[in-house]
């Protein structure tokens, strides 16, 4: 089991001021503690289960690009691109400048979007939630082909490209691994079985049955099931001298039986890098075991 650090709130004791080097700090620390990605939100304003909308937030590939700066060994994505805030041929774009700059170590994290109040707010793109689903497959069809040798036409229902062409091409072949986040049974698993290299789920009592039916998906379409990395969203409270570690070990067993294999968690303490040095010292090394 590996762990990734989700980076979902910028509203650090420095202020903005000291934002950049903060989050430089705290990304060589999490890179050199054995965290083997580092993500951020693509959200433009803060979300409610984090604080108030006018905490800090940074706009993700602005973000995912001072980050590859930064390290040399993570990988880096964002979790997860909202389908509706960037037209397909950008995105695959962004994600393909990441790749580039980075070295090879880009994902595209790809969901199908769901604040409402900031598009609104900012005046984004935000269809309705069928729209969004299927915008979403086509963006993936769209990344697929501009990441392959074919830099032909693509017309879908909803995007129309004359030639995609993407020059220079991704280091990562044969393309940056897909994630694509959410649980949704009918249609989200469903294109993680025909599309993804690897799923998000939350975690919780859950996780089982969204991992049979992912299973089911597969065998529909003649996919290995084993092909796709299984990824769990969960915060890990570790207590801020590590006193749950234990607790944590044991959660994060539960999810290795079920094949999961990468844990991704935000940080659970007012100071970040206290967080990441815990982590490192006394939960990574356990559950790199695991």
């Amino acid at each position: 089991m590996d762990v990734g650090l989700h980076i979902a709130d910028f509203t650090w004791p420095g202020g903005p001021a000291k934002l950049g080097p903060d989050l430089r700090d705290l990304a060589v620390a999490a890179e050199q503690g054995g965290f083997t990605k580092i993500s951020v939100m693509d959200h433009v304003w803060q979300i409610g289960p984090m604080g108030p909308v006018t905490n800090d937030m940074l706009e993700a590939y602005t973000a995912l690009g001072y980050l590859a700066a930064v390290t040399e060994k993570v990988d880096l994505l964002a979790w997860v691109t909202a389908v509706s805030y960037r037209d397909p041929g950008l995105l695959a774009k962004c994600v393909t400048t990441l790749d580039v700059l980075s070295g090879g170590r880009a994902w595209l994290g790809i969901g199908a979007a769901w604040n409402g109040e900031e598009s609104e707010g900012l005046g984004l793109f935000f269809p309705s939630t069928a729209e969004r689903f299927e915008r979403l497959e086509e963006t993936l069809q769209i990344c697929l082909q501009m990441w392959s040798d074919n830099d032909g036409p693509f017309n879908g229902q909803h995007y129309q490209l004359e030639r995609t062409l993407n020059s220079p091409q991704v280091l990562t072949k044969p393309h940056p691994p897909i994630l694509i986040g959410g649980s949704g049974e009918r249609k989200t698993l469903r294109m993680v079985a025909q599309y993804a290299d690897a799923c998000n789920l939350f975690g919780g009592p859950g996780v089982a049955r969204k991992l049979d039916v992912l299973r089911g998906h597969c065998e529909e379409i003649g996919r290995d099931y084993d092909s796709i990395t299984k990824t769990v969203m969960q915060m890990l409270d570790l207590g801020p001298n590590g006193e749950r570690v234990d607790q944590v070990v044991d959660e994060v067993a539960g999810l290795v039986e079920l094949g999961v294999t990468h844990i991704h968690t935000g940080v659970i303490d007012d100071v970040p890098l206290r967080y990441v040095s815990v982590a490192a010292e006394k939960l990574i090394p356990v559950l790199a075991d695991l």
